[in-house]
């Protein structure tokens, strides 16, 4: 079996960038993968402001006056200010332009004006309260790189530099379906031998998370000459392919023949608890990969082996999630393999979920991170565990 680090490797080696770039407005480019890098046009601010509501002067002129000076204009937001008058002061508000001519600016609750003098605060600094042009991003800088995922702040900043339309990566689009005589779809009477398919909604979802397309084919029976078809379909449909369930050691698991018949495979059987039956390979030009059939299996494999790849497919630069440091509330005995625990954060440190079963969905409802315990590694109460967390993946 390979490590987990080893597929890691194997399968991000592997992918390739599978999109093209497509021009997208501003309003509709959240989630999704910057194509090009972003140099800034213009400087923000564009011009020296004012941080606060206050009065605006040459410090110079003012401890030339000991700091009394005459009101010359007022400056608010949005209008461009006149210069200066030697030796005077401006009355201006947050975000007000500062003028040609003076370089500080002093709080009005600091300052006190009677019959057109200004008496200002003497404890100022050369600069107090200025925000110079260009402190926030100066022209000509590259502000982000592509393959940066655009979230709410990188649209707010864009923004602040006029900028409205972005060249992004095309969405990737992922075929899947399940396997199994066993699987019905949700509304329909479960019968002796049934149980309603979780899988493609739990894949989907996933998927979505990501800002990628989603491509449900549906079930298919375990019938060799059915999953080759459903394979060959979705080789036409999708960028990528996944399956769930039917690569296990079964007489009745088909999709590895099928495979074999249509592409080839790469490694079958990666150490990795839950979801040991992982399968890589190609279907007919296109990057395959066919998760176990346990629902907890999906949730954990696609999570830590198949999210590295599609990122990276799509053109991401951020490939693996980022992993936190807690305080062990459980103990538990080493395994040969590299084991993934469903829990939750407390105030205290971490806490895993009773049933570690890979047939138990609902411990990752009740969790929200995933304990990394690593092969043979003996966990003790009280020891420093690497944890990643659900909101860190998009999965919160």
């Amino acid at each position: 079996m390979l490590s987990v680090a080893d597929a890691i490797q194997q399968l991000t080696a592997s992918a390739s960038l599978r999109v093209g770039l497509e021009q997208i407005a501003i309003e509709h480019c959240l989630g999704r993968v910057l194509g090009a890098d972003i140099v800034a046009p213009i400087d923000v601010p564009p011009a020296d402001n004012s941080a606060m509501d206050g009065y605006t002067f040459c410090y110079q002129d003012a401890v030339d006056k000991k700091f009394t000076l005459p009101l010359s204009q007022s400056i608010v937001a949005g209008h461009a200010p006149e210069s200066l008058l030697k030796a005077t002061v401006a009355r201006i508000f947050t975000g007000g332009e500062v003028p040609r001519g003076a370089d500080t600016v002093a709080p009005q609750e600091h300052c006190y004006e009677q019959s057109g003098m200004v008496a200002l605060d003497k404890q100022i600094a050369k600069g107090d309260n200025v925000r110079p042009k260009g402190q926030d991003i100066p022209c000509g800088a590259r502000i982000l790189s592509a393959g940066r995922v655009i979230r709410a702040q990188e649209l707010g900043l864009l923004c602040s530099l006029g900028i409205q339309h972005l060249s992004l990566y095309e969405r990737l689009k992922v075929g899947f379906f399940s396997t199994g005589d066993e699987l019905i779809q949700p509304g329909n009477k479960l019968q002796a031998g049934q149980i309603y398919d979780s899988n493609r909604a739990l894949i989907s979802g996933l998927i979505t998370s990501l800002g990628m397309i989603p491509i449900d084919l549906g079930a298919v029976p375990d019938n060799l000459n059915s999953t080759t078809e459903l394979l060959r379909q979705a080789s036409q449909q999708a960028d990528i392919i996944l399956t769930s369930g039917g690569v296990s050691v079964g007489g009745e698991d088909y999709l590895k023949q099928a495979v074999q018949t249509l592409g080839k495979i790469n490694f079958w059987k990666v150490a990795i608890k839950p979801g040991k039956p992982t399968v890589f390979g190609e279907v007919l030009g296109k990057p395959y990969i066919g998760l176990p059939g346990n629902p907890t299996s999906v949730f954990v494999t696609f999570i830590i082996l198949v999210r590295p790849f599609l990122l990276k497919s799509q053109g991401c630069s951020q490939l693996n999630p980022r992993i936190h440091k807690s305080t062990a509330l459980f103990s538990r005995c080493g395994e040969r393999r590299e084991v993934y625990l469903r829990a939750r954060l407390i105030d205290q440190g971490v806490e895993i979920y009773t049933n570690q079963s890979s047939g138990v969905l609902s411990s990752a409802c009740w969790g929200d991170a995933l304990v990394i315990q690593r092969p043979n590694l003996q966990i003790n109460q009280g020891d420093t565990v690497d944890v990643i967390t659900f909101s860190s993946l998009g999965l919160s």
